[in-house]
């Protein structure tokens, strides 16, 4: 069943986007862009984890798309601690840190997602979205943070590493935590990517079959990292939206229903 483009030309719609505070990790205020549709729902939540390039125009964006399909959805700055600047800036300064630890990130997910089934409008159910390292860390966080009902890995990578890649501000691989995982999950992947390969994605498949975890895969040929991003060189149109379609049928079937 698609998705995309079948809004009713009669029908009223409205969405309120605004910048807000959230108590992430350590009880931190940090920002976040919070995108709601206009109505008393009940609506299903979303938490949005940026990509390193920042927390950026696209993700804005997206979390706007995800309102525009009834969806609460809410993008932290897990760079927030950082500074502030353009997102080019502070997610170089970040990069230079040695990256946002990655129990700084789980916990601003946390605070992210019991903001979303706090709000009155809320059905009570919130998945996890994120691309590139956001996707490792909805992967992550779908494993070790108790709450999320649904969670997508778009093209995470580093979620498959060796110990001498593992770091101060990412302790663990990911896929050590596997037999923890606690919802379904999505894997959106291009057979072109470097980070994860398609090898790697493997490996990760293995582990969930293993562990018999409910989790799709759908990977993509003429596909590399980051081909949602129709503002770069990547950015594939066709698997995009085959893609885009994949993520709200998962979404609807695990979160509204």
């Amino acid at each position: 069943m698609s998705m995309w483009n079948k809004l009713r030309t009669d029908a009223y719609e409205g969405m309120i986007a605004e910048t807000i505070t959230v108590s992430g990790y350590n009880n931190d205020l940090i920002h976040a862009y919070y995108a709601r549709p206009l109505g008393e729902g009940p609506f299903p939540g979303v938490v949005l984890i940026p990509h390193m390039p920042g927390w950026d125009e696209f993700y804005r964006e997206t979390t706007r798309r995800f309102a525009q399909h009834g969806y609460l959805a809410i993008c932290p700055d897990i760079y927030c601690r950082v500074g502030h600047g353009t997102p080019d800036e502070i997610a170089a300064k970040a990069r230079a840190e040695g990256g946002v630890p990655d129990d700084c990130v789980m916990g601003d997910s946390k605070g992210a997602m019991k903001l979303l089934k706090s709000m009155p409008n809320c059905n009570g159910k919130v998945g996890i979205i994120g691309t590139c390292s956001g996707g490792r860390h909805a992967f992550l966080a779908a494993c070790t943070v108790e709450g999320f009902d649904a969670a997508v890995d778009c093209w995470g990578g580093g979620v498959v590493v060796s110990k001498d890649q593992l770091t101060e501000a990412r302790p663990v691989a990911p896929i050590d935590y596997t037999a923890q995982l606690s919802c379904p999950l999505l894997g959106i992947f291009g057979n072109d990517d470097r980070f994860p390969t398609p090898e790697q994605v493997d490996i990760l498949e293995e582990e969930l079959k293993k562990h018999g975890k409910d989790y799709k895969f759908f990977r993509y040929d003429d596909a590399g990292h980051g081909f949602w991003y129709y503002h770069t060189e990547m950015y594939r149109p066709k698997q995009a939206m085959d893609a885009w379609e994949k993520v709200f049928e998962f979404f609807e079937e695990h979160l509204r229903k």
